[in-house]
């Protein structure tokens, strides 16, 4: 998307947009009676127009912003040896996203990898044009390069302009838990199959609010798939995330889960929060309790389905 059909869109909207503070804006107009922004953009009736996933970025963390778009959020986490994207979204939206990372001070060719949760476009969609703007090795699952692979030459499904999907070559697989360090980040990459075959998710992730320092963790785990195999995966994941202690902060894909965001609060009502948050209030997307009742209905609702598919085997361990 050229940037001046860029300006176009952003200008088109600024009558539904509502500035909540000088780091963040989200659409005010667009959003109906009642209903939070962050579900509007993601699942309303007016999820899918173009102008209303416009917005600036906005700092969460001294070392954490959110660039964009509204619905599927771009994470960019910053060290002083370099930074770190997580998700790229998609077309028309990755012209936003490099003036939004732009605007945060950082320097395009100074983020060192490029993480995808999974190979769907909103995730996939913008990681070949961020990679040739920013030269960083671009991460996905085995599985998810797949899926993104094949997703070249498609017609872009939000785009207006409809142009081909480009797609990066297949840059560096992430294995279940490889190591990966980026200046005073050490993370650990975990597979999570179940939304897509591969699906990520990333641990150790340290989040600074002045002299208070946060564990994060980003990315989806997957819920198994299919029958009695995929409910055993699923069960493996449920495991695998609960045996991750005291997170702190979830750095969600998507703006809005239901059955209330997180639950809680989605990202642009939290973003509203911190906006207006004042010296020595609680950080609104620090939220430890939230996490631990979301990891473990994940872990009862892996045994149930487990048990459910198992019952239907007769019985099959």
């Amino acid at each position: 998307m050229h940037t001046t059909k860029l300006a176009f869109l952003v200008a088109a909207s600024c009558s539904a947009v509502l500035m909540l503070s000088a780091d963040v804006a989200v659409g005010a107009a667009a959003t109906p009676a009642g209903e939070p922004f962050s579900k509007t953009c993601r699942e309303g009736a007016r999820a899918r127009e173009v102008p209303i996933q416009f917005m600036e970025p906005f700092k969460v963390f001294d070392n954490l912003w959110h660039v964009g778009p509204c619905y599927v959020s771009v994470w960019l986490l910053t060290t002083p040896q370099g930074h770190i994207l997580f998700d790229t979204a998609q077309e028309p939206f990755v012209d936003m996203v490099m003036a939004n990372i732009r605007k945060t001070g950082v320097n395009l060719r100074d983020i060192k990898y490029i993480f995808v949760n999974h190979g769907h476009l909103d995730h996939a969609g913008g990681a070949a044009r961020l990679q040739e703007f920013t030269g960083a090795r671009v991460g996905a699952v085995a599985e998810d390069w797949t899926m993104i692979e094949e997703l070249a030459g498609k017609p872009g499904g939000r785009d207006p302009d409809k142009k081909p999907n480009v797609v990066p070559k297949r840059d560096l697989v992430v294995k279940e838990g490889d190591k990966i360090d980026v200046g005073d980040q050490h993370l650990t990459m975990h597979n999570a199959p179940g939304h897509t075959p591969g699906v990520m998710f990333v641990e150790g992730i340290v989040l600074k609010d002045g002299a208070n320092t946060y564990k994060g963790i980003w990315g989806g785990g997957g819920a198994g798939g299919e029958g009695l195999a995929g409910a055993q995966t699923g069960l493996v994941t449920a495991n695998e995330i609960n045996a991750i202690k005291g997170v702190q902060v979830y750095l969600q894909t998507h703006s809005w889960q239901e059955p209330n965001g997180y639950p809680g609060g989605g990202i642009h009502e939290r973003a509203k929060l911190l906006a207006t948050r004042k010296a020595g209030d609680p950080h609104p997307f620090v939220d430890p309790a939230t996490w631990d009742a979301r990891a473990k209905r994940q872990l009862e609702t892996a045994q149930r389905v487990l048990a459910e598919e198992r019952a239907k085997a007769g019985g099959a361990r």
